[in-house]
């Protein structure tokens, strides 16, 4: 079971980190942390986990697919200051997307404070906050 476990932090952190459309995909990026999986393996750890498709074919995880398309839709600006992110949204977006923020849990983010169209993130460093930013910036894109 805890094998299962860290594979599955495996497959958050690379989904996060990269845009994954097929189980090859995945398979080969798990190959390269040092997990070495079957299809089946790799299927059924999709299904538990809850992953599902964005519209452009990505993997994305399950608390991610909301926040994903808010940001998509809502969020204008990402700036980085020290170790403070902020996030500038279309009038009256913020605190939908501030919520979203928290719920997915970015890596390296403490937590956020919403305007109206104004999202300030609290990330651990400087550096954390540099990986917050690009992390908006991928569920921007998508």
């Amino acid at each position: 079971m805890r094998k299962r476990q860290q594979r599955h932090d495996i497959i958050r952190d690379i989904i996060r980190e990269h845009n994954v459309k097929t189980q090859r995909d995945l398979a080969d990026q798990l190959q390269a942390a040092g997990y070495d999986c079957t299809q089946a393996t790799i299927s059924r750890d999709i299904m538990d986990m809850g992953l599902v498709k964005s519209r452009d074919g990505y993997y994305v995880l399950p608390e991610e697919m909301r926040l994903q398309r808010m940001v998509s839709e809502l969020v204008e600006e990402v700036h980085v200051a020290g170790n403070l992110i902020v996030v500038k949204t279309f009038s009256g977006g913020a605190a939908g997307v501030s919520a979203a923020l928290d719920k997915a849990s970015l890596r390296g983010a403490l937590g956020t404070v919403a305007g109206d169209n104004t999202i300030m993130i609290a990330a651990e460093s400087p550096e954390a906050a540099i990986e917050v930013e690009r992390a908006i910036d991928r569920l921007r894109r998508r």
